[in-house]
């Protein structure tokens, strides 16, 4: 394995976490908008936190994706043949969200719900399947020597997935909550606190099945036993953190460690991984490797080169846009009938 081909793998670990801490709390409000929201001008307010932000964030996912297909093609391709109907439903859960956004804005009220519930539906579907994807891939996927997949329903859903999606359904829904706490004032902001204090304790116990699944069902504490305990300490710590903070009323440090949570959860993935991109549940010789999985060493110079150039844009005009919009949301007065 060359440095280059150790690189990439790593930086597209980097793009999914900054995906899961940027867009996750995204997901989150948008299902806030029917479980946190008491009524429209609520509703509102919560969509107006992350109006400027939600689209250039899904950006990194896009990143994401386009990484791994000019660094690890071999990995793409058998990753997104294997996960086409799961890929299908989050594109469409992507689509859902994306568009209720403009028709929500201009619907008269009856058909503003419609689209209400529609962004609160399309925000729970991603990261639900994102998790179903994630960790079944981790647990092992039934792939042949050439490396195409012979998988059936209880390969893509089993007890580890299927725990994972919902976990991290619950991890981006608390980001959003604790985002919403950062970002207004007024009631939703008090509401969206008393929710995540009671969470957390529901996020705990999935924390301890999810860790004790991952222990017996994948093969994490054989190869990498150091990492993946810390890394699991490290993701229930910055849920306490998150809790703690929020008790506290410091709604920043809370939104941070959820995020931080959401990045642990990615590098313990990673790690897990490593040296593979793939693992076959059928043999270990058919699990796919970082270095056969690789482009070419120019194909990753040239991107090298490329993101060295292009990376201190985004990041700038990033910070920009999140300080430009920084200023918390009220909810829009009511003015009084004479």
């Amino acid at each position: 394995m060359s440095f280059l081909q150790l690189l990439w793998f790593v930086l597209i670990g980097v793009l999914f976490a900054g995906f899961f801490f940027l867009d996750g709390f995204d997901y989150g409000v948008g299902m806030a908008v029917e479980t946190l929201a008491h009524n429209e001008s609520e509703r509102d307010q919560l969509v107006r936190t992350i109006g400027p932000v939600w689209d250039a964030n899904e950006v990194w996912l896009i990143t994401a994706g386009g990484a791994m297909f000019a660094s690890f093609p071999y990995w793409y391709a058998s990753l997104f043949s294997g996960y086409y109907l799961i890929l299908m439903i989050i594109l469409a859960g992507l689509i859902i969200r994306g568009v209720s956004f403009e028709f929500r804005k201009n619907s008269p009220m009856p058909q503003k719900r419609i689209w209400d519930w529609a962004l609160a539906i399309g925000s729970a579907i991603v990261p639900f399947f994102l998790g179903i994807m994630f960790v079944s891939m981790i647990h092992g996927m039934p792939i042949d020597a050439n490396g195409n997949f012979q998988a059936g329903f209880f390969d893509y859903f089993n007890w580890l997935s299927v725990v994972g999606g919902i976990a991290l359904l619950l991890l981006t829904y608390l980001h959003g909550i604790n985002y919403i706490a950062l970002k207004t004032t007024g009631p939703v902001q008090e509401r969206a606190r008393n929710y995540a204090e009671f969470l957390y304790w529901i996020l705990y116990a999935g924390e301890v099945v999810f860790a004790l699944l991952l222990i017996f069902m994948t093969d994490f504490m054989a190869v990498h036993p150091v990492g993946t305990i810390i890394m699991l300490i490290l993701i229930v710590g910055f849920s306490v953190l998150a809790q703690v903070e929020t008790f506290a009323g410091h709604e920043l440090v809370a939104f941070i460690s959820s995020g931080l949570t959401l990045v642990s959860l990615v590098v313990l993935i990673f790690i897990g991984l490593f040296p593979r991109v793939l693992i076959s549940s059928i043999s270990p010789k058919y699990s796919i490797l970082i270095q056969n999985a690789s482009s070419t060493e120019y194909t990753l110079t040239v991107m090298t080169i490329a993101t060295c150039c292009l990376l201190p844009f985004v990041l700038a005009y990033t910070i920009w846009a999140y300080w430009i919009f920084r200023k918390r949301i009220a909810m829009p007065a009511i003015p009084e009938v004479k």
